[in-house]
């Protein structure tokens, strides 16, 4: 009797065990009825998985049984990794996958889930804002700026203030706020359905009859054009790293640069620029490519409601083509007294996908001619299959240029570039079809907004060549910056509301005052190489996810790690058209 009593009490730990060091990591956000439908359960021990059942969440029955599990080996921190597949199942309904005796958290299936989640980013942007900042109902830098690198000489004012903070910094950039103009535009355009209008102009509450993304798009067209203020003259950067003074808010900045309360403007000169460290810029044709590309797409966006605003547009969006081509070559933002910079390295996508977007305009063939030769010069934008990359070394990090073209009326071209887009998608697929979450992605410092481009881009193909074969690799990185990661925590701030996302963002405005920053897509994981050679990272708190990290990859939610937890601007508006994607597909699907 002793002994049987023994044989319980061990099976009974050993259960114990088993649940406490296994999980099934779901999408939090949830799932549309018909489409791909997969959570990944991993385990600190070699079990073996090979069958799951779907429960209600509210009578706990079980509703579906499945056993199509996928079955993968060590990975990050865990010794496996199941794939367990439940796309068949479609009945709306509130849910709880088990296996053995891990549970996973409750999840939603419907058409509406994703519903709202667009605009939920558009918080985050507006908080962002720089001059008048409805968040805090206060302005800030509004005597932006004093020239500098200017050929008739430094110190001379030139009125830049709006625009949006980069990210917990203070420092405004034109190349990351051209991107999130068009990102924004592009969203809105392929998706009008999909956004709100609650708030006004200048970002305070109230419906002023226009849609919500298209208000915070044109804040950014409007200082991008005080950015570029006549044809030749274009300004790459406001502020530099001697921001980086600790946390304030934006506000209460009291950071100075020897001129006043003004901030340096950057001259684009083709040519190195940085105080003790140095870019290594070679030509103007990234950031004019940028330039031209959200210019151009306003002009179409705008047309209808303000042909005049439109008609400016699509003067300044040729002036910047011509611009970027009379110095064909990168220009990288300005260190000061610190080795970071955006190492941008590659600028031909940056011209093709700004001779796409006129071609779009004015239907022109000089411009469609244009955009396939500079897209032909990168076919693949090369992060994709790579195990690294410095620091935003190809960006924007998904081209958007091959679509367009892809999606163009010539049968040769269209063919062409939906080629290069599956290229790109198949080198991702690769590099991750051996992990339990389908990874492909490279652990580089800003991972998540790699993510939110290769699931675009997924997305894009799909609509534009009828070929479904990435689906799966498609929600993989859809769920991923949703909760189905090693650490089980959604990578946007507030969203969903009743998730588990991160509540210790390295910002000023959580730190110091609890704001929250809904809707902000946090930088995400790193190599734990990289995490463990940042210059002055600490952090703050005892790490809640320390179970989980791993020499391959780290994320923590702490204040201190800007490396994982600082949301950005540009991050969270590569995600919007993605996000209107998807509500848009729930509301098509709706019986």
């Amino acid at each position: 009797m002793l002994r049987y009593c023994f044989l319980v009490l061990l099976i009974t730990v050993s259960s114990c065990k088993l649940y406490a060091q296994s999980w099934i990591r779901i999408n939090q956000l949830g799932y549309l009825p018909a489409s791909q439908k997969v959570a990944v359960l991993v385990s600190k021990e070699d079990i073996q998985i090979n069958a799951f059942a779907l429960h209600n969440a509210t009578t706990h029955e079980v509703v579906w049984q499945g056993e199509d599990v996928q079955s993968f080996g060590a990975y990050a921190a865990f010794q496996t990794g199941h794939r367990l597949n439940f796309s068949n199942f479609k009945r709306p309904g509130s849910y709880y996958l088990q296996a053995n005796q891990t549970k996973s958290p409750v999840f939603s299936i419907d058409h509406d889930v994703y519903e709202g989640a667009a605009d939920v980013l558009l918080h985050y942007m507006r908080q962002q804002r720089c001059g008048f900042n409805p968040f805090l109902k206060d302005s800030c830098h509004v005597h932006d700026g004093f020239r500098v690198y200017h050929p008739s000489g430094d110190s001379a004012h030139v009125n830049v203030s709006g625009g949006w903070h980069d990210a917990t910094d203070y420092l405004q950039y034109t190349a990351t706020s051209s991107n999130a103009v068009y990102q924004m535009l592009f969203a809105y355009q392929q998706n009008p359905e999909s956004f709100g209008d609650e708030f006004d102009a200048a970002g305070l509450k109230g419906s002023n009859g226009i849609p919500d993304v298209l208000d915070e798009a044109r804040w950014g067209l409007e200082w991008l054009m005080k950015m570029n203020p006549s044809p030749g003259e274009m300004y790459n950067q406001i502020a530099d790293d001697r921001d980086h003074a600790g946390f304030r808010l934006p506000n209460h900045d009291s950071v100075s640069y020897g001129k006043g309360k003004e901030r340096p403007i950057y001259f684009i000169t083709g040519k190195p620029q940085g105080l003790k460290y140095k870019n290594r810029t070679t030509g103007v044709s990234s950031t004019a490519g940028k330039f031209a590309s959200a210019f151009a797409i306003g002009a179409a966006v705008f047309s209808e409601d303000d042909p005049e605003f439109a008609g400016k547009l699509e003067k300044k969006a040729v002036e910047a083509f011509n611009f970027g081509e009379s110095d064909l070559g990168v220009c990288q933002t300005a260190p000061g007294n610190a080795p970071y910079f955006y190492e941008e390295d590659n600028w031909v996508d940056d011209m093709e996908l700004a001779a796409a977007q006129l071609y779009q305009l004015n239907g022109e063939n000089e411009w469609l001619n244009k955009g396939r030769s500079y897209g032909r010069l990168e076919k693949i934008t090369p992060w994709m299959g790579a195990d690294t990359a410095r620091h935003y070394q190809w960006y924007p990090f998904w081209n958007v240029g091959h679509f367009q073209l892809a999606n163009s009326r010539e049968e040769k071209v269209r063919k062409e570039f939906q080629f290069y887009m599956r290229s790109g998608l198949k080198k991702n697929y690769d590099r991750g079809k051996d992990n339990p979450f389908l990874m492909g992605v490279p652990f580089i410092w800003c991972s998540n907004n790699l993510v939110a481009a290769a699931a675009s881009q997924a997305h894009l193909y799909a609509q534009v060549s009828g070929d479904r074969q990435f689906a799966e690799m498609e929600s993989a990185l859809r769920d991923w910056l949703f909760g189905c990661n090693p650490w089980g925590v959604s990578m946007v701030v507030g969203l969903p509301e009743s998730g588990k996302f991160p509540t210790k963002p390295h910002s000023s405005l959580t730190l110091l005052d609890g704001y929250a920053l809904t809707g902000g897509l946090v930088d995400g994981p790193v190599y734990g190489s990289i995490f463990n050679n940042l210059k002055g990272l600490t952090l703050m708190d005892e790490d809640p996810y320390a179970a989980f990290q791993s020499d391959l990859v780290v994320y923590h939610d702490d204040f201190g790690d800007y490396s994982t937890n600082e949301p950005t601007m540009d991050g969270t508006a590569s995600l919007i058209y993605f996000l209107s994607a998807l509500e848009k597909e729930g509301k098509e699907s709706r019986p």
